[in-house]
Protein backbone atom coordinates (compact mmCIF):
# COMPACT_ATOMS: atom_id res chain seq x y z
CA UNK A 1 0.00 0.00 0.00
CA UNK A 2 1.17 3.43 -1.26
CA UNK A 3 2.30 5.54 2.12
CA UNK A 4 0.36 8.55 2.30
CA UNK A 5 1.68 12.44 2.48
CA UNK A 6 -1.47 14.12 3.75
CA UNK A 7 -4.28 13.52 4.85
CA UNK A 8 -6.49 14.97 1.95
CA UNK A 9 -7.96 12.61 -0.61
CA UNK A 10 -6.02 12.31 -3.99
CA UNK A 11 -6.68 15.49 -6.00
CA UNK A 12 -7.09 17.86 -3.15
CA UNK A 13 -4.91 19.53 -0.78
CA UNK A 14 -5.14 19.71 2.43
CA UNK A 15 -6.87 23.55 3.17
CA UNK A 16 -9.13 24.94 0.54
CA UNK A 17 -11.30 27.74 0.00
CA UNK A 18 -15.26 27.77 0.44
CA UNK A 19 -16.62 30.85 -1.61
CA UNK A 20 -20.15 31.58 -0.57
CA UNK A 21 -21.84 33.82 -3.33
CA UNK A 22 -25.35 34.83 -4.63
CA UNK A 23 -24.56 33.01 -7.33
CA UNK A 24 -22.16 29.47 -7.43
CA UNK A 25 -22.77 28.81 -11.05
CA UNK A 26 -21.76 32.42 -12.24
CA UNK A 27 -19.15 32.34 -9.90
CA UNK A 28 -17.45 29.25 -11.55
CA UNK A 29 -18.02 30.35 -15.16
CA UNK A 30 -15.84 33.41 -13.84
CA UNK A 31 -13.15 31.42 -12.75
CA UNK A 32 -13.04 29.40 -15.61
CA UNK A 33 -12.88 32.55 -17.84
CA UNK A 34 -10.52 34.53 -15.96
CA UNK A 35 -8.24 31.94 -14.48
CA UNK A 36 -8.61 28.43 -16.61
CA UNK A 37 -10.61 26.85 -13.71
CA UNK A 38 -11.86 23.24 -14.92
CA UNK A 39 -15.30 22.90 -12.96
CA UNK A 40 -15.47 19.17 -11.60
CA UNK A 41 -19.16 19.36 -10.85
CA UNK A 42 -22.00 21.31 -9.53
CA UNK A 43 -25.27 20.25 -7.06
CA UNK A 44 -28.11 21.77 -7.52
CA UNK A 45 -31.02 21.18 -4.44
CA UNK A 46 -34.70 21.39 -4.73
CA UNK A 47 -35.38 25.40 -3.64
CA UNK A 48 -33.28 25.97 -7.22
CA UNK A 49 -29.70 26.92 -5.40
CA UNK A 50 -26.45 25.58 -5.96
CA UNK A 51 -25.84 23.46 -2.39
CA UNK A 52 -22.23 22.37 -4.17
CA UNK A 53 -20.18 23.56 -6.59
CA UNK A 54 -16.15 22.27 -7.44
CA UNK A 55 -13.92 24.05 -9.75
CA UNK A 56 -10.09 23.24 -9.73
CA UNK A 57 -7.49 25.94 -10.10
CA UNK A 58 -4.00 24.60 -10.57
CA UNK A 59 -3.73 22.31 -8.04
CA UNK A 60 -6.31 23.36 -6.01
CA UNK A 61 -10.15 22.87 -5.72
CA UNK A 62 -12.15 25.46 -4.91
CA UNK A 63 -15.46 24.84 -3.24
CA UNK A 64 -18.83 26.88 -3.27
CA UNK A 65 -22.23 27.17 -2.06
CA UNK A 66 -24.97 29.80 -2.49
CA UNK A 67 -25.89 31.87 0.14
CA UNK A 68 -29.62 31.75 1.22
CA UNK A 69 -30.80 35.34 1.91
CA UNK A 70 -30.93 35.25 5.38
CA UNK A 71 -27.04 34.65 5.74
CA UNK A 72 -24.55 37.53 6.15
CA UNK A 73 -22.62 38.07 2.89
CA UNK A 74 -19.09 36.83 3.41
CA UNK A 75 -17.24 37.84 0.49
CA UNK A 76 -13.98 35.64 0.33
CA UNK A 77 -10.37 36.92 0.17
CA UNK A 78 -7.96 34.78 -2.29
CA UNK A 79 -4.42 34.24 -4.18
CA UNK A 80 -4.37 32.74 -7.31
CA UNK A 81 -0.89 32.22 -9.05
CA UNK A 82 -0.56 32.66 -13.06
CA UNK A 83 2.12 32.24 -15.30
CA UNK A 84 1.14 35.86 -16.90
CA UNK A 85 -0.35 38.49 -14.24
CA UNK A 86 -1.31 40.79 -17.39
CA UNK A 87 -3.13 38.24 -19.20
CA UNK A 88 -5.29 36.55 -16.10
CA UNK A 89 -6.14 40.52 -15.06
CA UNK A 90 -7.47 41.38 -18.43
CA UNK A 91 -9.26 37.98 -18.42
CA UNK A 92 -10.68 38.77 -15.48
CA UNK A 93 -11.77 42.37 -16.43
CA UNK A 94 -13.75 40.48 -19.60
CA UNK A 95 -15.44 38.64 -17.48
CA UNK A 96 -16.75 40.74 -15.10
CA UNK A 97 -14.14 42.00 -12.51
CA UNK A 98 -13.01 45.48 -11.60
CA UNK A 99 -9.57 46.79 -10.36
CA UNK A 100 -8.68 47.10 -6.70
CA UNK A 101 -4.63 47.11 -6.88
CA UNK A 102 -3.37 48.10 -10.02
CA UNK A 103 -0.90 46.05 -11.87
CA UNK A 104 2.73 46.50 -10.36
CA UNK A 105 5.73 45.03 -9.72
CA UNK A 106 6.87 44.68 -6.13
CA UNK A 107 9.87 44.13 -4.39
CA UNK A 108 9.27 40.45 -3.54
CA UNK A 109 9.53 39.13 -7.44
CA UNK A 110 6.37 39.31 -8.11
CA UNK A 111 3.82 41.12 -10.39
CA UNK A 112 0.65 41.15 -9.96
CA UNK A 113 -2.49 42.87 -9.19
CA UNK A 114 -6.32 42.75 -6.84
CA UNK A 115 -9.38 42.15 -8.44
CA UNK A 116 -12.71 41.78 -7.51
CA UNK A 117 -15.49 39.53 -9.03
CA UNK A 118 -18.98 40.31 -9.17
CA UNK A 119 -19.77 38.05 -6.52
CA UNK A 120 -17.64 40.38 -4.18
CA UNK A 121 -14.75 38.60 -3.93
CA UNK A 122 -10.74 39.56 -3.89
CA UNK A 123 -8.47 37.82 -5.89
CA UNK A 124 -4.53 38.61 -5.72
CA UNK A 125 -3.25 37.59 -8.95
CA UNK A 126 0.30 37.14 -9.16
CA UNK A 127 3.06 36.03 -11.21
CA UNK A 128 6.28 34.93 -9.74
CA UNK A 129 8.69 36.58 -11.90
CA UNK A 130 12.07 35.85 -10.17
CA UNK A 131 13.69 34.73 -6.81
CA UNK A 132 14.55 37.32 -4.52
CA UNK A 133 16.93 37.02 -1.38
CA UNK A 134 15.61 39.02 1.53
CA UNK A 135 18.76 41.00 1.26
CA UNK A 136 17.50 42.40 -1.55
CA UNK A 137 14.10 42.67 -0.54
CA UNK A 138 14.76 45.09 2.31
CA UNK A 139 16.84 47.10 -0.36
CA UNK A 140 14.55 47.27 -2.88
CA UNK A 141 11.86 48.19 -0.08
CA UNK A 142 13.69 51.21 0.89
CA UNK A 143 13.39 52.42 -3.12
CA UNK A 144 11.11 55.31 -3.61
CA UNK A 145 9.34 52.95 -6.79
CA UNK A 146 8.82 50.20 -4.33
CA UNK A 147 7.67 51.68 -1.07
CA UNK A 148 5.37 53.55 -3.35
CA UNK A 149 3.81 49.92 -4.44
CA UNK A 150 3.78 48.97 -0.85
CA UNK A 151 2.12 52.24 -0.52
CA UNK A 152 -0.90 51.85 -2.74
CA UNK A 153 -1.17 47.88 -2.11
CA UNK A 154 -2.09 48.96 1.69
CA UNK A 155 -4.00 51.74 0.69
CA UNK A 156 -5.85 50.42 -2.01
CA UNK A 157 -7.46 47.24 0.26
CA UNK A 158 -7.84 49.16 3.21
CA UNK A 159 -10.12 51.42 0.96
CA UNK A 160 -12.29 48.66 -0.81
CA UNK A 161 -12.55 47.13 2.63
CA UNK A 162 -13.74 50.11 4.38
CA UNK A 163 -15.69 52.30 2.20
CA UNK A 164 -13.18 55.31 2.54
CA UNK A 165 -12.15 57.48 -0.08
CA UNK A 166 -8.48 57.33 1.17
CA UNK A 167 -6.55 53.73 2.44
CA UNK A 168 -4.50 53.76 5.49
CA UNK A 169 -0.88 52.49 4.39
CA UNK A 170 2.09 51.27 7.49
CA UNK A 171 5.64 51.14 6.17
CA UNK A 172 6.86 47.75 6.96
CA UNK A 173 9.75 47.29 9.95
CA UNK A 174 12.50 45.32 10.01
CA UNK A 175 13.24 43.36 13.21
CA UNK A 176 15.45 40.58 12.68
CA UNK A 177 16.42 37.37 10.18
CA UNK A 178 14.07 35.43 8.88
CA UNK A 179 13.24 32.51 11.06
CA UNK A 180 11.07 29.18 11.16
CA UNK A 181 11.00 25.98 9.03
CA UNK A 182 10.34 24.80 5.51
CA UNK A 183 11.39 26.17 2.04
CA UNK A 184 10.33 27.63 -0.89
CA UNK A 185 10.70 25.28 -4.22
CA UNK A 186 13.90 27.00 -4.91
CA UNK A 187 15.35 26.14 -1.44
CA UNK A 188 15.10 29.67 -0.02
CA UNK A 189 13.17 30.04 3.39
CA UNK A 190 9.94 31.84 2.25
CA UNK A 191 9.26 35.55 3.75
CA UNK A 192 6.21 35.81 5.93
CA UNK A 193 2.59 37.08 4.46
CA UNK A 194 2.43 40.67 5.28
CA UNK A 195 -1.09 40.47 7.16
CA UNK A 196 -2.24 43.41 5.67
CA UNK A 197 -1.71 43.12 1.64
CA UNK A 198 -0.95 39.26 1.54
CA UNK A 199 2.37 40.41 -0.15
CA UNK A 200 5.68 38.25 0.72
CA UNK A 201 7.51 40.78 3.48
CA UNK A 202 9.99 39.00 5.76
CA UNK A 203 10.46 39.07 9.17
CA UNK A 204 8.33 42.50 9.64
CA UNK A 205 6.03 43.98 12.17
CA UNK A 206 3.59 46.79 11.67
CA UNK A 207 4.49 49.69 13.22
CA UNK A 208 1.22 50.96 14.92
CA UNK A 209 0.63 53.90 13.71
CA UNK A 210 -2.29 53.45 11.27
Amino acid sequence: MRSRTSAAPEGYTTVAPWVVTDDTGAFLDFVTEAFGGEEIGRVPTEDGSIGHGEIRVGDTVVLAFDRRPDWPATPSLLRVFVPDADAAVTRALAAGGVVVTPLSDNAFGQRGARVKDPFGNIWWVIAHVEDVSEEEMWKRLQEPGYAEGMRVAQATLDAELTGRLHGRSSAPVRTGPVTGGGTSPTGCPPPPRHPGTGRGVPAVRLSRDR
